[in-house]
């Protein structure tokens, strides 16, 4: 996914209120944009670090929009409103089971009780795939992503919907998104949502498949890059 137009560097000033930043473009201009991540950005928030916005013209309320940045020596992705567009892409280069093999693929429909399921794949002679996916950019040991990074009743609802769906005989698919280029390996962040963590353990035990991509994240663009190995063995202490 390339960015275009191309994005604009600043300076972050400060992130707050969930939906909102102060930064400063390089002309030396401060100004409030659009935060388009609602969740805690653990790691991702400190006060001059480098960062890179979208630009839009139109009746928006700010003109700006966070898209990146940098962090612990790499660039991450903390817009939640691309994963799914990255997850699409990410099935239809082959990086995920046997999905590609699916010639229809369809976003946000309605399933469960009351939620949407991200993608649903479609194939002739085949079970339909329900795929719920989920941005990661939480890290804090080298090469580790972790997800989630504060609790999240929402997505521990997600699972049990998943594991509705693969009891019914459907293909049930879990996918992490991890916007970041520096982890090879991924795992549920059992200690900050022990909650979400048992969640996805029943999921698994009720046939939920489960999937982590890893990113090529630059500031001009944002790529899948490969699967990166499932660490379930803190789940399993639990």
């Amino acid at each position: 996914m390339l960015f275009n137009p191309p994005l604009v560097p600043a300076t972050l000033i400060q992130r707050y209120k969930r939906f909102l930043f102060d930064a400063m473009l390089a002309d030396g201009t401060a100004i409030t944009g659009s935060c388009p991540n609602t969740g805690s950005m653990r790691g991702l928030t400190t006060p001059g670090s480098r960062i890179w916005l979208s630009e839009h013209d139109g009746p928006r309320k700010y003109r700006h929009r966070f898209e990146l940045i940098e962090a612990d020596g790499t660039i991450v992705g903390i817009n939640t409103g691309l994963p799914n567009r990255l997850a699409e892409e990410a099935i239809r280069a082959g990086m995920i089971s046997d999905l590609a093999d699916y010639p229809t693929v369809e976003r946000e429909r309605k399933y469960g009780r009351n939620s949407r399921i991200d993608l649903l794949l479609f194939g002739p002679g085949r079970p339909t795939a329900y795929v719920e996916v989920k941005n990661v950019h939480f890290c804090r040991q080298p090469g580790l992503a972790e997800f989630p990074d504060t609790a999240t009743a929402r997505g521990a609802n997600h699972l049990e919907e998943l594991g509705t769906v693969a009891e019914a005989g459907h293909r049930a698919i879990m996918l992490y998104l991890v916007q970041r280029a520096d982890c090879d390996r991924f795992r549920m962040c059992c200690d900050l949502d022990p909650v979400y963590a048992a969640a996805f353990e029943r999921a698994r035990k009720r046939g939920v498949e489960a999937y982590a991509v890893k990113c090529t994240v630059s500031a001009r663009e944002i790529r899948p890059d490969a699967l990166i190995t499932m660490d379930e063995t803190a789940i399993a202490a639990l």
